[in-house]
């Protein structure tokens, strides 16, 4: 029975088809021999037309993206492929380290990031998160309401009061798993994996800061609150006291 359940993941997992996009021949060549042997379907790309060109001609269930392309950067192709509501997810990797541009590669629409020097062990370990989540497409309501705050998933708008609030797509992400759920405490680490698809993240400020930069733009001074900090655990959603 081991020898079937291993055959078994082993088709699964030749259905899932993958983007290696870098300027670095080596780097694509020894990516694509590692992936392939665990039994994905991999395409190349030098830059971000290349790139560009693949994703949208060609079914794919995930993107490795490098940062530093040398026509554009790997923020400039996650953010086109945001704007014409391309959903497939996107893995950045960089030898960028700092928590601003963890956060401005995640503000582009990037899924996960990696950090350069990576181990395989946990490229593959995201690669396969990635791929799980992306596979869930739970039914969901077609809008969620707290107050006056409204969040329709389907087509990713909020309002409050009836103005429209823009949102970035990991800050919709983070709004959308509260308000799912409103008056329950989210911990930190349910709320990194379920944004990330991983519990080695790292650095806390990312989380912090993307709950300030929704703070800010759905709470209004002399409005209730509606995030609220519950220490050493997480955030909720709540109608809290107003807003000084």
């Amino acid at each position: 029975m081991a020898v079937v359940n291993g055959c078994l993941e082993q088709v699964q997992l030749a259905s899932h088809r993958l983007l290696i996009v870098d300027d670095d021949p080596e780097l694509r060549t020894f990516l694509r021999g590692e992936l392939e042997f665990e039994g994905y379907t991999c395409v190349e790309a030098a830059n971000g037309q290349q790139a560009l060109q693949l994703i949208r001609g060609a079914s794919l269930d995930l993107v490795l993206l490098d940062w530093s392309l040398p026509d554009f950067s790997g923020v400039e192709l996650c953010r086109r492929l945001r704007q014409i509501n391309q959903p497939t997810p996107v893995m950045m990797l960089t030898a960028h380290d700092d928590v601003r541009e963890r956060v401005e590669a995640l503000d582009s629409g990037a899924d996960d990031y990696l950090t350069k020097p990576f181990s395989l062990e946990e490229l593959l370990a995201r690669v396969r998160a990635l791929l799980r989540r992306s596979s869930i497409n739970p039914s969901q309501p077609e809008v969620f309401w707290l107050s006056d705050l409204e969040v329709r998933p389907g087509s990713r708008e909020v309002f409050r009061n009836d103005e429209v609030i823009n949102l970035t797509v990991k800050e919709f992400d983070l709004l959308l798993l509260l308000i799912r759920e409103p008056n329950r405490v989210h911990e930190r680490a349910s709320l990194y994996a379920a944004l990330w698809g991983a519990q080695v993240v790292g650095d806390d400020n990312v989380l912090d800061v993307y709950v300030r930069h929704l703070r800010r733009k759905i709470e209004r001074t002399g409005e209730p609150t509606l995030i609220q900090t519950v220490r050493g655990v997480g955030f909720m959603l709540k109608l809290g006291d107003p807003k000084a």
